[in-house]
């Protein structure tokens, strides 16, 4: 009896002990909470998107956020320059421009559009006869007579109709020599639902003058498909793909036979390009390249541009300035205002610390966070935010990025002490002050200096201003100038992070004398 009765009383002290440890805990945790007020900072919404430092295969949508947000979402793919560019139409800008610079545009009849297939514009023709026509100049491969060599033209097509005659592309010249003149003609328009290409004694010295590659999938109204013809002066292959498929080949040799001697293209006159005429629907990423398809990195590295994603397959990404926040400030989350369709996602990254001019790419490291779930580590005076954005596996559907609003601590500032005096002294001053108010408070600095609010003494043996003094409430500053006057004030700082200075006190002076250590020293000897 005696022994159970020990063992409850020890457990029953062991229980209190716990209960009191466990409050005391609280209380502190009660108390350090105090030290810190919660704030947030937003990107985009109502801000828009103006830190964001860099990105990559992502834009900015207007108005295609949640609330009427600008949001940041995938761009739609567009064909790439390079080198072997000799045409560039991307119809992104209202101004219709060769991006190769080889070409201008004489006439335009045909009007942007923002419901494109790749990049944000595309432009639409209304089949009125009237396309766009463009001169090259003495560097483009229709801007000057002789050997073509190799080539690719594409571009995407989404008709209205597909009826017969639509002229999609044209180009019409006339080969010249002393005894003769031969017509010329490249050109693609529309037959019984397919396009078809032509080509009038382009190739030669080619047995038949005239060449006709069609497809043989049915050309659907309405719908987007990339058109490729392409010529290897190599091999002598004149290959017509539709979405990066096969639809018909020739061989331009004097055989008509692959491993056959290769005839090769010669352009006579300069002529115009014509586009869309007499066509009625859109067109899109216009490119001529002096390269076959084998060779063009538009399709040789096409993991990307192949086939008919509308975004790209790996995503984008896009990583904000370093954010000044405060010192020792804590992450605690993010929330999100997004738009995530099925089989998509959006992945976040953040990173922190208390100086930015060092950072790389990977340094300091990056972690990786989920919306509204809490940050662990991640505190200082900057921190940067990425996030990377993917699409679904077909490369048809992109997230949409609305706001992200970062939810982090400050640490409050201690308040000063309430009362403060200076005593002079023998070359010396001594400082008292009360015990600030703020329980955040854990230590003192001392500032002093000769002019009033101007603290920068460097005289004293205890260091120069601001002193550390610790947690204390009073200290004597020694080495001071006899006769000279000083101004002197003190400011608490954080017990949780020592960097965090709070506010100066009320300003006091004093003037240390080599006569106030006579007169105690008189005073002492009468005692």
């Amino acid at each position: 009896m005696n022994f159970s009765k020990s063992v409850s009383e020890r457990l029953s002290g062991f229980s209190l002990s716990k209960k009191l440890l466990l409050t005391a805990h609280c209380s502190l945790l009660t108390a350090l909470a105090l030290f810190a007020t919660p704030k947030t900072l937003v990107l985009g919404g109502d801000n828009g998107w103006g830190e964001i430092a860099s990105m990559n295969g992502l834009v900015v949508g207007n108005q295609n956020g949640q609330f009427g947000y600008d949001a940041v979402e995938l761009s739609t793919q567009t064909t790439v320059f390079d080198s072997n560019t000799d045409l560039l139409l991307t119809f992104d800008d209202d101004k219709f421009t060769d991006l190769s610079g080889n070409y201008t545009v004489m006439s335009n009849n045909l009007v942007p559009t923002h419901d494109s297939v790749k990049g944000s514009g595309a432009a639409l023709s209304r089949g009125n006869k009237k396309g766009i026509i463009l001169s090259g100049n003495k560097n483009a491969l229709f801007g000057h007579d002789g050997l073509a060599g190799s080539f690719t033209i594409e571009f995407w097509l989404c008709p209205s109709l597909a009826e017969n005659g639509e002229m999609v592309f044209s180009w019409r010249s006339s080969l010249n020599d002393d005894t003769h003149s031969e017509y010329q003609m490249i050109s693609a328009a529309f037959f019984n639902n397919h396009l078809e290409w032509v080509f009038n004694n382009i190739f030669i010295p080619f047995s038949t003058h005239e060449v006709h590659l069609a497809g043989f999938s049915t050309v659907v109204p309405n719908k987007w498909a990339r058109h490729t013809i392409s010529f290897d002066q190599e091999s002598g292959l004149l290959e017509y793909l539709v979405d990066g498929r096969t639809e018909a080949i020739k061989f331009i040799t004097e055989n008509g036979h692959e491993y056959g001697t290769v005839c090769y293209p010669i352009l006579g006159e300069k002529a115009g390009i014509e586009l869309c005429t007499d066509y009625a629907g859109k067109i899109d990423n216009f490119r001529i390249s002096r390269t076959s398809i084998k060779n063009d990195k538009n399709h040789k590295n096409d993991i990307f541009l192949n086939g008919n994603e509308k975004y790209r397959i790996n995503g984008g990404k896009f990583t904000t300035k370093p954010l000044l926040i405060s010192q020792a400030a804590v992450i605690n989350e993010i929330d999100t205002l997004m738009n995530v369709p099925a089989q998509t996602d959006i992945r976040f990254y953040i990173r922190s610390g208390d100086n930015c001019y060092g950072w790389t790419d990977d340094y300091p490291a990056w972690k990786e966070i989920v919306p509204g779930e809490k940050i662990d580590g991640v505190k200082g005076l900057y921190f940067q935010l990425s996030a990377e954005l993917l699409p679904d596996g077909a490369g048809s559907q992109s997230p949409r990025l609305s706001e992200v609003v970062v939810k982090y601590e400050e640490q409050n500032e201690p308040l000063p002490p309430f009362a403060i005096n200076a005593v002079a002294g023998d070359s010396s001053v001594t400082l008292h002050w009360s015990h600030s108010v703020d329980d955040n408070a854990g230590g003192y600095y001392v500032y002093y200096g000769n002019r009033p609010g101007e603290y920068l003494g460097r005289m004293a043996v205890q260091g120069s201003s601001p002193v550390n003094v610790g947690n204390v409430t009073s200290v004597t500053l020694t080495g001071l100038d006899n006769g000279r006057i000083y101004y002197f004030a003190v400011s608490a700082y954080s017990k949780v992070d020592g960097r965090i200075n709070g506010m100066l006190s009320k300003e006091v002076f004093a003037r240390p004398s080599s006569r106030i250590s006579t007169v105690l020293s008189q005073e002492l000897s009468k005692k």
